[in-house]
């Protein structure tokens, strides 16, 4: 999908517990901003929560950017997670259910990916990942009062 016109990205930092936080409240608003649905809205927070903790924890801190998307009438949001952290050597196990490396569920990169519409990954091993996902506010057509 080509994006017409988009804002410029704001970028927040992921260097604490409290940095995770303010991630998560500002996707949400953000998504809420752009028409997204509560269902919708938790999702995607889900999915910047649990990104943002791997680019603090397997990262060692990084950013987000957060971007506003607005094609045609769709409206949607990207967020890309940079760190410069030691990258991720095998990203298809990385990306399998159940395997981590940190001892967690193994459902982080894999279970973002169930929870929004584009996801990619651009890692290097040795010098950082940046996972970018993106999701879209789904357009309900309105009703029309009965006869």
């Amino acid at each position: 999908m080509t994006v017409s016109r988009h804002a410029a990205p704001a970028t927040l930092p992921i260097g604490s517990d409290a940095d995770l936080a303010w991630v998560r409240q500002q996707v949400r608003q953000a998504a809420a901003e752009l028409g997204f649905g509560l269902v919708q809205q938790t999702k995607l927070v889900t999915a910047a929560s649990e990104l943002a903790r791997n680019t603090l924890v397997h990262g060692g801190g990084g950013h987000m950017e957060l971007t506003p998307l607005h094609t045609g009438q769709a409206r949607g949001l990207r967020l890309a997670f940079v760190d410069s952290g030691p990258g991720i050597r095998d990203l298809e196990q990385a990306m399998t259910d159940g395997y981590t490396s940190g001892g967690g569920l193994g459902l982080g990169l894999s279970g973002s990916k169930r929870l929004v519409q584009e996801f990619e990954v651009d890692s290097t091993p040795g010098a950082g990942t940046t996972v970018t996902v993106t999701a879209w506010a789904t357009v309900v057509a309105p009703t029309r009062p009965g006869p």
